[in-house]
């Protein structure tokens, strides 16, 4: 009778080793795709990103030359203060605007990286509650 208590005992824990060899094997695949899931999201996002900061520097640049150009152009010193007040207006309004795109662009990095994170997470809190 002892012997077969032990084997009892034996095969039991057995079977919760591979019980749980097979929910960590589980665990450790489904953290592999949620890591590939969020850097291909990532990647992507961070693409737009680099390129929006191409475009504004590209921008910034014709900007600035065409700025130079209208200033070496002035007749007068007021035609000179009324571009130039001009051009500062201007040049606010599109730092405002290139640093909202910006900040969107980089929001959207972030949701993109963490977003598999995040469903991963909450499916283990639903498997964990049931």
């Amino acid at each position: 009778m002892a012997n077969t208590f032990e084997q009892q005992i034996s095969t039991a824990s057995a079977d919760a080793l591979s019980k749980s060899a097979q929910a960590a094997d589980k665990i450790m695949k489904e953290s592999s795709n949620t890591l590939t899931e969020s850097g291909k999201g990532s990647a992507a996002a961070v693409q737009d990103l680099i390129k929006t900061y191409q475009e504004l520097a590209a921008r910034n640049v014709k900007n600035l030359t065409a700025a130079m150009e209208a200033l070496s152009a002035v007749k007068s010193p007021a035609e000179f203060m009324e571009l130039q007040q001009r051009l500062i207006k201007e040049s606010v309004e599109a730092a405002v605007n290139d640093s909202r795109q910006i900040a969107q662009l980089t929001n959207a990095v972030f949701t993109a990286a963490f977003e598999p994170v995040k469903k991963q997470m909450e499916a283990a809190q639903k498997t964990t509650r049931t």
